[in-house]
């Protein structure tokens, strides 16, 4: 049976996608009207999604909300969380639920064939028959609440979405990027924000709760799509037959409406909040931003994607030469936002001052207009065309399935024209097309057009306001304490009351029936074979070369690595400045914006990075190899490109322009700052272990905290401190980049191999030959349990710890302790009764154990959580199917699917670490044998890493000033 033969779809489309090696369908189910998309292709990693178009019409975030809601339990699997049972227990690939400001998608992915129905299965049934109607604390633990333990309590809202936005809210980037969507489409429904804007959402009640369900979704007004290897009948016929079939055609009204053009600009400016130490000074937002067509013209949403790269993105492009030049910001950023129905391409400078806004103005459009009258460089062109083109035929999208991808980009037309899902995905001819039109004046015209002819844009400020958390906070309790006062004694005693019930509703088990109704894999169904390491030990131009002989298409990927041991502690975070600038600084022979072009028109990229490698065979001695590394990516034909530009980044690169060395510290400080608030998450739990551990220490100097503070002392004292640095660099490089210094990875087929050794020889050669000094770099490590104060209005409270040093050991059921402590015990603490946006817990094979939250409202009580992880673990007690269940979620985190080159990186990084083979081998039976008895013996583990009683925490001013008696210091950043 074919698809053309199912009596319950018609076909509207069929297409040869030759541009991913595909077959696409578009199909109708005929009852109900689902709109429904099949892509076949040999691809193991099959995907399913389902979404549907969900315009909010406020800002009390109930599309957000609603994502989070239906995957709390429905009609045929009524647990309370049947998402985490899945998280625990599938063999997924991917498994997530996204709200954007136009639709909400739930995509599921994995290998498994029966995996994948059961995941389907879940996933169909809780997006139209989630148990919303049956349990209104699944709105008040996942929308907001009223929270007071006792009447004599503080009254106070809670609610994870409510938390997880508060912190969202909290970026000065985030409210950015709202204010721009909100600002330039005030008639559509992106002048609402479908996330939640903390301030907004108590007013959502529980009936538009479910109103918004009711309206929206409806199969009429989703889009269902199926990509991957699999009978696509049989699965068809399954929706039809389970769900579709159910449900008559109805007419829905959530059409993304089209803003008409403004007349003329308009300018909104907005505060956000800093802490008290930091300054107003240089810290403003200004933007520029224009909306561009609409999403379905297939030309222009790619060309601009070009235009962003060759004008604003890449290094030296002129809109963000022009701005540093100036002065005007510090931090010179720009996006093309093409997932909406009207594209949005913006210029944002940060690091500005408001008095700069009609000099930033003038400048930008200058630019543009001596662009548009005297061309662009057809380098830059030609280079964002290889660039887009290179990543769209590489198709490598990391840990993310490549079906997913290919899925959320055919919604950037499908959403807004029902016929025309693959224009995007389809890109071939629309590259040939612009390849054509360089040199043409076609970009000239766009941005005559699109940027300076083009009135509906608007300029947007986001200006800091020191303590406006503070006194946003305060007036939060104003408001909600006349509230409290306003109730009778009665009404007081029902918000108690209704307190407890969320509690009691939270706290009670699980039916085992219910519970049982989620399918769940068998240990057997999961191979004892590990994926092969690929290691290949070569000796080419008298150069140690590790070889990953994969299939990688043609391509080559290039690891030239130098080992940093030999320098000196206080250098380390100098080591951080050379690889931040390395590559976007001037040559002998380029200019820093031209070699980026050079590089990028012959290959896929060239970037360096700092790594680290513990030895897992000498742990007492804490061993471990830290190198530079320098990575490359080319077509074969292309890689003598990839050799010559690295010699020419590592040896010819102008260490000592001060200018340009200035405008990097400035950029990297801004970055740094950005990621603390983002994945505070990350950067305490790294602090927290370098109190004690040398190689956390050596990544903290290199690119954490201490890092940052190191780069913040350089800008601050610029002019003292930049002789020494030029020195230093200078010394750094001639000192790490030497041919007795460097092994190579390299992972390519066979035939990939000609020619290396010559390139390598040539290498060699260009690279310096002077002598070392015999330096031991030796790493000192001090506990300080600190607490970092930002204006955010949420912390991430990370508790560490070595295991190993406090005498447990390392065994493969930690692998399973993380999914347990993630998706239950900290997850029903800190995410389901806590109100925090996440928590994760970490062991690895050196000792060091971590527990994080991320974007958490609280900070003792999420330390207490820790504190009891221990009892939890002595007494954890589960069913068979409960152990199987965690041990098959450990096995999905290991087992995912990979590219060529995370095939080759992996190989490499198991040599680097001296895992064996055997390790992994025994790792994973430990994993696939264990029982509850192994999770009880594991609360020594847990003992250990609390013993250590390190920590660290990144949060508000309040919050950490409030319990400061529990650090060792408190600053800022």
């Amino acid at each position: 049976m074919s698809i053309r033969d199912l009596k319950a779809y018609e076909i509207m489309k069929e297409e040869d996608l030759i541009g991913i090696q595909a077959k696409g369908y578009l199909l109708r189910h005929k009852k109900s009207r689902a709109r429904i998309l099949l892509i076949e292709k040999d691809d193991n990693n099959k995907v399913f999604s389902i979404g549907f178009r969900t315009p909010p019409s406020d800002s009390t975030g109930v599309p957000h909300i609603m994502e989070h809601s239906v995957l709390c339990g429905s009609k045929n699997f009524p647990a309370k969380d049947p998402f985490v049972e899945l998280v625990k227990g599938s063999l997924n690939t991917f498994l997530n639920a996204m709200t954007y400001p136009d639709k909400t998608v739930y995509p599921v992915a994995s290998c498994n064939d029966k995996d994948f129905q059961n995941l389907m299965h879940v996933y169909m049934d809780a997006v139209l028959y989630p148990n919303i109607y049956k349990h209104e604390e699944i709105f008040r633990q996942e929308g907001w609440s009223y929270k007071l333990d006792s009447p004599a309590d503080k009254l106070e809202y809670n609610g994870v979405v409510y938390n997880e936005m508060k912190g969202a809210f909290s970026s000065p980037e985030g409210v950015l990027d709202r204010v721009i969507l909100n600002t330039l489409f005030p008639d559509t429904s992106y002048a609402n924000e479908s996330g939640g804007d903390p301030e907004v959402i108590p007013e959502l009640t529980y009936e538009q709760f479910l109103d918004f369900h009711r309206k929206y979704y409806h199969p009429s007004n989703s889009y269902i799509y199926l990509y991957g290897d699999m009978n696509m009948e049989e699965k068809l016929n399954w929706l039809d037959r389970e769900y579709l079939g159910d449900f008559d055609a109805r007419e829905v009204d959530s059409r993304i409406r089209f803003q008409e053009p403004f007349g003329e600009m308009c300018e909104k400016t907005i505060p956000y909040s800093i802490a008290s130490e930091e300054s107003e000074e240089d810290n403003t937002y200004l933007s520029y931003n224009k909306v561009i067509g609409t999403s379905l013209d297939r030309e222009l949403y790619l060309a601009f994607q070009i235009l962003d790269y060759a004008l604003l993105s890449a290094p030296g492009a002129p809109l963000k030469k022009a701005l540093t030049d100036a002065g005007i910001g510090k931090d010179i950023m720009g996006s093309y936002d093409n997932g909406i129905y009207q594209p949005i391409f913006s210029v944002i400078s940060k690091n500005a001052n408001e008095d700069q806004k009609q000099e930033f103005v003038d400048l930008i459009e200058s630019v543009l207009s001596d662009l548009a009258e005297k061309g662009i460089d057809k380098k830059a062109l030609e280079a964002g065309l290889n660039y887009h083109e290179f990543r769209y035929r590489e198709a490598d999208f990391g840990n993310y399935p490549k079906g997913l991808m290919y899925g959320l980009q055919m919604m950037d037309s499908w959403l807004y024209d029902e016929d025309e899902p693959f224009i995007h995905v389809e890109a071939l001819e629309t590259f040939e097309f612009l390849k054509k039109q360089v040199g043409t004046g076609y970009y000239e015209a766009l941005i005559r057009k699109y940027l300076l002819d083009n009135p509906h844009g608007a300029v947007v400020i986001v200006k800091p306001e020191k303590g406006r958390t503070a006194r946003m906070d305060a007036e939060l309790d104003k408001q909600l304490k006349a509230y409290k006062e306003g109730l009778t004694k009665e009404e007081v005693e029902e918000l108690v009351k209704n307190t407890e019930k969320l509690e009691a509703y939270q706290s009670a088990p699980e039916k085992e029936e219910d519970l049982e109704r989620i399918p769940v894999l068998k240990r057997e169904d999961i191979s004892r074979e590990i994926e092969p390491i690929v290691n290949e030990e070569l000796k080419l131009g008298g150069v140690p070369v590790i070889f990953h002989e994969i299939e990688t298409n043609g391509i080559g990927y290039l690891d030239v690595l130098f080992d940093i041991s030999g320098i000196r502690e206080e250098l380390l975070p100098y080591v951080g400045i050379l690889q931040s600038v390395l590559g976007i600084i001037d040559t002998e022979n380029y200019d820093y914006g031209e070699l980026f072009n050079e590089i990028n028109v012959h290959t896929g990229g060239i970037g360096t990075s700092l790594e680290l490698y513990n030895d897992v065979t000498n742990i007492q001695e804490k061993a471990f190899k830290a190198t530079f590394e320098i990575k490359g990516k080319a077509l074969y034909g292309k890689l003598p490109v990839v050799f010559s530009m690295m010699s020419e980044i590592l040896t010819t690169s102008k260490l000592t322009d001060t200018k340009r060395l200035k405008e990097i510290i400035a950029m990297v400080k801004s970055r740094l700052l950005m990621r603390f608030q983002s994945s505070g998450h990350s950067t305490a739990a790294l602090r927290a272990l370098s109190y004690a551990s040398p190689s956390a220490k050596l990544k903290d100097m290199t690119s954490g905290i201490q890092f940052y503070q190191t780069i913040a002392y350089i800008e601050e004292h610029f002019d003292e401190e930049k002789e020494r640095l030029t020195e230093i660099l200078k010394s750094l490089a001639e000192k790490l980049f030497r041919p007795d210094n460097m092994m190579l990875s390299y992972t390519a087929s066979r035939e990939g191999l000609t020619g290396i050794e010559g390139y390598i020889e040539d290498m060699k050669k260009n690279l310096y030959h002077t002598l070392p000094g015999e330096e031991n770099c030796v790493i000192h490590c001090e506990k300080k349990n600190e607490g970092f104060k930002t204006a955010s209005k949420v912390q991430y409270v990370a508790r560490t710890g070595n295991f190993i040093d406090h005498g447990a050991a390392y065994t493969g059921a930690l692998q399973i302790l993380k999914v347990i402590l993630s998706y239950d015990y900290l997850w029903q603490n800190i995410r389901v009764k806590g109100g925090a946006y996440g928590c994760m817990s970490n062991f690895n094979r050196i000792g060091e154990g971590y527990f994080v939250s991320y974007r958490d409202p609280n900070l003792k009580r999420t330390m207490e959580v820790y504190e009891k992880v221990v009892d939890f673990l002595k007494d954890f007690t589960v069913s068979e199917r409960d152990m199987t269940k965690y041990i098959i979620g450990t096995m999905s985190n290991i087992d995912h699917p990979m590219t060529p080159a995370q095939k080759g990186e992996r190989s490499m990084n198991l040599y680097m670490n001296k895992v064996s083979a055997e390790m992994i081998k025994e790792e994973r039976n430990q994993i696939l044998d264990a029982g509850q008895e192994d999770i009880r013996a594991l609360s020594q583990v847990a003992k250990a890493v609390l013993e250590a009683d390190q920590f660290c925490v990144i949060g508000s001013e309040e919050k950490i000033e409030e319990n400061k008696e529990m650090f060792q210091t408190v600053t800022g950043f």
